[in-house]
């Protein structure tokens, strides 16, 4: 195994964040991201969670699609929400997105964000392929 990894940022149409961050990076066939609640203008959507939950999931689908894979490819996701009564919305629409075999999972409850209205984050790991 080889002791340093090349680390490549996977390109998306995502809006570019202001901090020193990329929206996924890929390295030894995994795939690393975290995903918000932003639109195209980078603002975070409005309408409550079950909005800003359906807007994560599509910033995650697009995220690994431009990877190379799918919904299919993700194998785990860490659910972030600020309310614990957001869990129920936030499954049902996180059921319209994954199928069997599910990934791994975790849902945390997190007294917030670095922005302020956002009301979910997923952190996710999917694999992009054979181990480098």
């Amino acid at each position: 195994m080889n002791a340093t990894s090349t680390i490549t940022p996977i390109a998306t149409q995502l809006p570019r964040s202001k901090a020193p961050l990329e929206w996924a990076v890929s390295a030894n066939g995994i795939l690393f991201t975290a995903q918000i609640p932003i639109d195209a203008s980078g603002q975070v959507v409005a309408g409550g969670i079950e909005a800003q939950a359906r807007q994560t999931m599509e910033n995650l689908k697009h995220t690994l699609e431009c990877a190379g894979g799918g919904m299919a490819s993700l194998t785990q996701a860490l659910i972030y929400v600020t309310d614990r009564n957001h869990l129920a919305a936030v499954n049902q629409v996180y059921a319209e997105y994954v199928q069997e075999p599910y990934p791994n999972r975790a849902a945390i409850i997190a007294s917030g964000f670095a922005r302020e209205e956002m009301l979910v984050e997923i952190v996710a790991y999917a694999a992009t392929g054979p181990a480098s």
